[in-house]
C-alpha cells in the first residue's frame, strides 16, 4: 500500500511530538481493551450471576463497572488532551512556515496569486489538515484497535461465527476506496470555490467606497451568490457521496447478523452454545459496527485533509528570493550602473525594458518621465530586486547587485510610492517601521522634518496613536506625510520617490517637497515625476518609451531639442507651468 506523499512529510513534522503521540496511543489502546473486557463481564454476569445459586459476589459488579468506565474517562481524556496538545501546534507550525514563505516570495508570486488564496490556505485549509490529522488519525486508530480487540474476542468465543463476522471488513475497505476518488476529486474542487469565495469578501470589504459610488452592489450580490450556490452544490455532492457508504455498510452489517443468529440457533439446539456466549456473541458483533461505520466515515474528512494539504505545502514550498550574495557591512556612497538592462515580465512575450544603459552618480537626483507603460516603474523596481533582471546587470558601487545579499542591498534604500501601505499599528511604529530598537528622539525628528508635527499634535494619543487598517484614519496626505517620515527615519543613501506629493494639496507639497529637498542632499534619488515642480529639480530627466531610453539631460537641455521630452511637456506640463 502506497501512502500519499503529503502523509508521509505530516508525518515527518509529527516525529518531535513522538513523545506525546505514544502517550495518545496508550490511551487508545486501554479505550479500545475496555469494550471487550465490557463484554467479557455480560458474559460471565449472564452464565454465573444468573446461576442458582449465583457463584459471583454481587458487590463485584458494581465495582468491576464503575472502574472500567473510570479507566475509560481517563484513557479517552489523555488522548484527547495529547492530540489536542499535537494538533495545535502542528497548526501553529505549519501557519508559520507559510507566513515566513509569504515574506520571501518573489513580488512575482501574487501575480499568479489572489490575497483571497493566501488567506483562505492559511485559515481554512491548513485548518483541514489539522483537522484530518487530530480527527481522523485519532479515530482510524482508536476504531481499528476497538475493532481487532472485539474480533479477537470473537474468535475466543466462537471461531466459526467469528469467520462470518470478519466478511465485513474487506467489504467495508471496497467501499471506501471506490467513493474516496470521488470524494477527492469533488473536495479539490470544494477548496478550490472557496478561495473564490473568499477572494470576493476580501475584494467587497476591501472595495466598499468603489461599490458604493459606483452602484456595484447588485455585481456583487451576484459574483457571491454563484459561488456560495457553487459551493453548496459541491458541498451537497460530496456528502452525498460520503453518506451512500453508511446504508450500504449497514446493509451487509444486517446480513452478517442474520446468518449468526441463525448459525448460533442452531448451535444452541445441539448443546454447543451457552445463553452468556451467545448474547456475549451478539453484543461484541453490534458492538463492532460503530468503529466499522467511524472506520467508513473517516474517508470524507480523509479525502478534505488531503487535499487542503496539496495547497499548503504548495504555498510553503513557493520559490522564495535568493539568500546569497555578498553582505554591505558599510553605507554605500550611492553609485548606480545600469548596464544593457533588459526585463520581461513572466507569461509575457513583450519586453518592458530593452537595452538600458546608465549611470547615476552618487547625490545625484534622476527624474524617470514617459507615458503611462513606458518602463519608469518596472526599471526602479529593478533596482531593490523585487525582479530580478532579465539581462544585463545593475551595479551599486561597482557591485552586481545579484552577487548582494538582498537584506544587505535593500537596507541601503527607502522607498515612498504613490499608493502608500501603512500598516494598522501606531504612528510611532509606522514611522520607525523595520527598526528593532526604534529611537523615539528619531522618530520625532522625522515626523517634524516630514512636516508631520502638526498632525501629530492632533491626534488623540500623539506618536501612540492607532492609524488604523492601512491608515485609513489619516487624509490622503497625512498618510503620505507619514510614508515620507519612514523614509526620513530610514536614512538610507539611496532613496526611490514615486510622486511622494502626489497625494498633497499645495500648501502641504511644498512643506513636504521643502523636507524631501533636504532629505535628498547627499543621497542617490530615482524619481518617477508626474509633476513639473519634481522635475525642475532633477539632476537629470530620463525620458522612457516603450522601454527604452530616448533622451537624457536637464529639464533646459531637453526642451531646446524639441524632442519626446518636449512634446510631453507641452502634452502634460505647460499648463501646470502657466501662472
Amino acid at each position: 500500500m502506497t501512502f500519499p506523499p503529503n502523509l508521509k512529510r505530516l508525518a515527518q513534522m509529527l516525529g518531535p511530538y513522538r513523545g506525546r503521540i505514544f502517550l495518545a496511543l496508550i490511551g487508545m489502546a486501554v479505550t479500545a481493551a475496555t469494550e471487550p473486557t465490557l463484554v467479557w463481564m455480560l458474559k460471565v454476569l449472564l452464565d454465573r450471576g444468573f446461576a442458582k445459586p449465583p457463584t459471583i459476589a454481587f458487590w463485584s459488579v458494581p465495582v468491576f463497572v464503575i472502574g472500567l468506565f473510570v479507566v475509560r474517562g481517563v484513557s479517552t481524556f489523555l488522548t484527547t488532551y495529547m492530540m489536542t496538545w499535537v494538533s495545535t501546534r502542528l497548526l501553529n507550525e505549519m501557519r508559520q512556515k507559510m507566513f515566513d514563505r509569504l515574506l520571501d516570495v518573489p513580488l512575482g508570486f501574487y501575480g499568479s496569486t489572489s490575497v483571497g488564496q493566501v488567506i483562505n490556505s492559511m485559515m481554512f485549509e491548513v485548518q483541514q489538515v489539522i483537522d484530518m490529522i487530530k480527527n481522523v488519525i485519532i479515530t482510524s486508530i482508536r476504531s481499528s484497535l476497538t475493532a481487532l480487540g472485539l474480533v479477537g474476542y470473537l474468535f475466543y468465543l466462537n471461531w466459526r461465527l467469528t469467520l462470518v463476522t470478519v466478511i465485513l471488513i474487506p467489504s467495508i475497505a471496497l467501499i471506501v476506496r471506490a467513493t474516496g476518488k470521488r470524494l477527492s476529486l469533488l473536495t479539490q474542487r470544494y477548496l478550490l470555490i472557496n478561495a473564490e469565495l473568499t477572494q470576493v469578501v476580501e475584494e467587497t470589504t476591501r472595495a466598499h467606497q468603489v461599490i458604493k459610488l459606483f452602484g456595484g452592489q447588485r455585481y456583487e450580490k451576484t459574483r457571491f451568490e454563484r459561488r456560495a450556490d457553487k459551493l453548496r452544490s459541491y458541498s451537497m455532492r460530496m456528502s452525498s457521496t460520503f453518506a451512500a457508504t453508511v446504508p450500504i455498510t449497514q446493509t451487509l452489517t444486517a446480513v452478517a447478523v442474520s446468518a449468526v443468529i441463525v448459525i448460533a440457533l442452531i448451535q444452541a439446539t445441539h448443546g454447543e452454545q451457552t445463553l452468556g456466549a451467545f448474547v456475549a456473541f451478539i453484543t461484541n458483533m453490534l458492538l463492532i459496527l460503530a468503529p466499522l461505520k467511524q472506520l467508513a466515515e473517516v474517508n470524507g474528512p480523509l479525502q478534505r485533509g488531503l487535499a487542503a494539504s496539496d495547497a499548503v505545502f504548495n504555498m510553503i514550498d513557493s520559490p522564495s528570493e535568493r539568500t546569497d550574495g555578498k553582505v554591505l557591512t558599510a553605507r554605500a556612497a550611492g553609485r548606480l550602473d545600469f548596464v544593457d538592462i533588459g526585463f520581461c515580465y513572466p507569461g509575457q512575450e513583450k519586453a518592458a525594458l530593452s537595452h538600458v544603459n546608465l549611470t547615476v552618480m552618487p547625490g545625484e537626483t534622476i527624474a524617470f518621465v514617459g507615458m503611462s507603460g513606458g518602463g519608469k516603474s518596472t526599471l526602479v523596481n529593478l533596482v531593490p530586486e523585487f525582479y530580478p533582471a532579465t539581462s544585463g546587470e545593475i551595479r551599486l558601487d561597482g557591485d552586481a547587485i545579484g552577487r548582494l545579499s538582498l537584506e544587505s542591498l535593500r537596507a541601503q534604500m527607502a522607498m515612498v510610492s504613490q499608493s502608500v501601505v501603512l500598516f494598522d499599528d501606531t504612528v510611532a511604529a509606522n514611522i520607525a517601521y523595520g527598526d528593532p530598537h526604534p529611537d523615539p528622539a528619531r522618530i520625532s525628528a522625522a515626523a517634524k522634518a516630514a512636516h508631520f508635527a502638526d498632525v501629530i499634535a492632533g491626534l488623540p494619543q500623539g506618536l501612540e496613536t492607532p492609524v488604523g487598517d492601512n491608515g485609513n484614519r489619516l487624509s490622503g496626505g497625512q498618510r503620505q506625510r507619514l510614508a515620507i517620515a519612514r523614509a526620513i527615519y530610514k536614512d538610507a543613501p539611496i532613496l526611490i520617490l514615486d510622486e511622494a506629493t502626489s497625494a498633497l494639496d499645495s500648501e502641504s507639497e511644498r512643506a513636504v517637497q521643502a523636507a524631501l529637498d533636504q532629505l535628498m542632499q547627499g543621497r542617490t534619488t530615482l524619481v518617477i515625476a508626474h509633476r513639473l515642480s519634481t522635475i525642475e529639480r532633477a539632476s537629470r530627466i530620463v525620458v522612457l518609451v516603450h522601454g527604452e531610453i530616448v533622451e537624457i539631460g536637464s529639464h533646459a537641455e531637453l526642451l531646446s531639442k524639441n524632442g519626446a521630452y518636449a512634446k510631453l511637456y507641452h502634452l502634460q506640463f505647460e499648463s501646470e507651468a502657466a501662472p
